[in-house]
């Protein structure tokens, strides 16, 4: 009788590590979920900014919460992530920088660039 079992076994995704291009490509797919689940925000904001200067006036204070600066946050993240993964994508779907270290490189550099643009934008918004 094999000593060996069949069953399966449990695979602790955390303690796996994921090549820098899996996980921008988690991103990219995260980052369009938040996206879409922004989008009832982004519209009850501007129907309320749109109600005449009283409604732009508590729009621009609901905004300014800890709360929704940490979504700001989250969001600008999501665009930059998403519009930077999804044009490397496009890229490699034309066979533009399909070899393994360029697309090691373009990951990173995804990877890097969209928490530095999201900063960027939040530092001139604020």
């Amino acid at each position: 009788m094999p000593t060996t079992a069949s069953r399966p076994r449990f695979l602790n995704l955390l303690l796996i590590r994921m090549p820098v291009g899996a996980l921008t490509s988690i991103g990219h797919r995260l980052s369009g979920v938040l996206l879409f689940l922004c989008l009832p925000l982004a519209a009850f904001l501007l129907d309320l900014s749109l109600q005449g200067p009283d409604g732009f006036t508590q729009a621009a204070q609901l905004l300014t919460s800890p709360l929704l600066r940490f979504i700001q946050m989250l969001l600008a993240w999501s665009l930059a992530h998403h519009a930077l993964a999804g044009l490397r994508f496009l890229l490699i779907d034309v066979e533009v920088g399909v070899d393994k270290s360029t697309a090691r490189a373009s990951a990173l550099a995804v990877n890097l660039a969209a928490p530095l643009l999201a900063g960027l934008f939040l530092w001139s918004v604020w």
